[in-house]
């Protein structure tokens, strides 16, 4: 072979070579997690940096502005067409009465919807019955005024499911904000006290959690009920007081 002809070789690298740059990598990589995390014990383990860990809390009441209700209807019938349309039309009239109280559409908001078979059990033997529907909406109540008139009148309109009442705030992300502040604000404080009993510095924050959100109360179905006639049957809970907003977070220190 011609030696110009070299030029047009592949030399490839031994195979110990390779394994030295798979080793150095591993030992590279291993390095910059003891800088970054801890440090080396010797025996194939990271000793994590140490750290101490406080929480804090951050509370802020805020009246409630709006009311979330649940409104469903379920029937039954051994032709499923006939009970599919039963129910459509009875959804049908709470939605336009809802509409004329002022609820807006996009407050009106269809979350469960299903169809089950009944069936009859005599002697061992099972025997289709018919069909079940059951439909429900979410309806968000702005005008805190109307929601007994809502109630009573979705319950005269065929609606004979009534979920959890709830009072709420409509846009809550402020007064969380606040709440985080203060929370954050009560965790740094601990943190400086337990660190002087500690007699331990603080170094630089390396986790932080946090948890909580709007504290509504809540009514249950029983707590109104229906009557025989299927209108509300005691009075509706009107809000009282104010809602929590509660703010938890965690703060993981790094300490020397």
């Amino acid at each position: 072979m011609d030696i110009n002809e070299s030029k047009y070789l592949h030399i490839r690298p031994p195979k110990e070579a390779l394994w030295a740059l798979v080793v150095f990598l591993a030992l590279a990589s291993i390095y910059m997690a003891v800088k970054i995390n801890g440090e080396w014990n010797g025996y194939g383990r990271i000793i994590p940096p140490n750290t101490i860990t406080v929480s804090g809390e951050g509370k802020v009441l805020v009246k409630p502005n709006i009311a979330v209700i649940n409104i469903g209807v379920i029937k039954e019938d051994a032709d499923l067409a006939k009970v599919q349309q039963n129910a459509a039309d009875i959804m049908g009239q709470l939605t336009k009465f809802l509409k004329e109280n002022k609820v807006d559409e996009k407050d009106i908001k269809t979350t469960s919807y299903s169809i089950s078979p009944r069936y009859d059990y005599k002697e061992g033997e099972q025997k289709l019955r018919g069909y079940e529907v059951f439909q429900n909406l979410e309806v968000k109540i702005r005008d805190l005024g109307k929601v007994g008139a809502i109630l009573s009148g979705a319950a005269a309109r065929g609606a004979n499911q009534v979920g959890s009442l709830t009072f709420s705030v409509d846009d809550s992300k402020k007064a969380k904000d606040e709440a985080r502040a203060m929370a954050i604000k009560d965790a740094r404080e601990k943190a400086s006290r337990l660190s002087a009993d500690l007699g331990v510095s603080l170094k630089k924050i390396v986790s932080y959690g946090e948890s909580g959100g709007d504290i509504p109360p809540i009514y249950a179905q029983a707590d109104f009920g229906f009557g025989k006639g299927g209108a509300i049957s005691a009075p509706v809970p009107a809000p009282s007081g104010e809602n929590e907003i509660r703010v938890t977070v965690n703060l993981t220190y790094e300490i020397k």
